[in-house]
């Protein structure tokens, strides 16, 4: 099938032994309640990121599994010569999390790894991503405006195997801090964060990001000012993407070359992935973007 005919949200691509690996959430109805035997997380493969194949479902739900609505975001990392999915998880007794599942391989069936979320219980968190500092595995991810108005993106360490959190969580950045900030309470103080992606360059660390900018969703970048998770974090007044897109991330091609793919529209049941050339010394240095 065609790139542009592909319906998920929140795509993540990983490239491994020359083919690439497409994750995303199942974009139709997102929103409504599903059957627990619809829920899951497909994978699409292709060579040359224009012809892809049909979906392959690579996880789904069974009997017991604390996940029992909202599968969102998957993304998947090689880690330790295995392939780990964090992705988003509700359940009915359970705060929304991300949880952390395995595979051999980054099509094959996963299965669950860590001990439900790795998020804090209590919280109600999303989009979670997996960044590797000094050898030792951070997750960084979203706790959520619903449950705190002023969404945050904080990190919070992970046992060497993943399978559970051994830190308290680090605040890194509000939503608010951005200059552009928008509103989505009318005035009541709503800010979302969404989908943090961790970008090391050198010694400098970027993360981007996305929320609601003249209330369409879009893309921006926080800067680490010590080019490590500890440093202060402030957030650039310009946006990578500002028409109603986000949820992005950044992979590298077989040939080298560095690309930003996201969903757009955000509108359900309408997203596509769309995937521009962008420059990741553009990124760090605040120039132009996209090739």
């Amino acid at each position: 099938m065609k790139f542009a005919d592909i319906n998920i949200r929140d795509p993540f691509i990983l490239m491994e032994n020359g083919r690439y690996y497409m994750y995303g959430t199942r974009a139709k109805n997102t929103w409504e309640r599903q059957p627990l035997q619809k829920l899951g997380f497909d994978v699409y493969v292709s060579d040359d990121l224009e012809d892809w194949s049909e979906p392959k479902e690579i996880f789904s739900y069974k009997d017991g599994f604390w996940g029992t609505t909202q599968y969102w975001a998957p993304e998947v990392h090689k880690y330790n010569g295995k392939f780990y999915m964090l992705a988003t998880f509700k359940g009915d007794a359970y705060h929304r999390g991300t949880a952390i599942l395995e595979c051999d391989t980054p099509d094959g069936t996963f299965k669950e790894h860590s001990n439900g979320a790795v998020t804090p219980s209590d919280w109600e968190c999303l989009d979670g991503t997996l960044y590797v500092e000094d050898g030792v595995p951070y997750i960084i991810f979203c706790h959520e405006w619903m449950q705190i108005n002023d969404g945050t993106v904080c990190a919070r360490q992970l046992s060497p195997d993943l399978r559970e959190a051994v830190g308290e969580p680090i605040l890194l950045w509000r939503a608010s801090d951005a200059a552009w900030k928008h509103d989505i309470g009318n005035g009541k103080g709503c800010f979302v964060t969404d989908g943090p992606f961790i970008i090391k360059n050198d010694n400098e660390l970027i993360s981007i990001w996305s929320s609601f900018y003249n209330g369409e969703y879009c893309e921006a970048i926080a800067r680490s000012s010590n080019g490590r998770l500890d440093g202060e974090w402030t957030i650039d007044e310009r946006l990578i993407y500002e028409r109603d897109g986000g949820h992005g991330m950044v992979f590298t091609d077989k040939d080298g070359s560095s690309f930003f793919v996201f969903h757009a529209p955000n509108d359900t049941p309408n997203e596509r992935p769309c995937i521009k050339k962008i420059s990741i010394d553009a990124l760090f240095s605040n120039n132009k973007y996209f090739i």
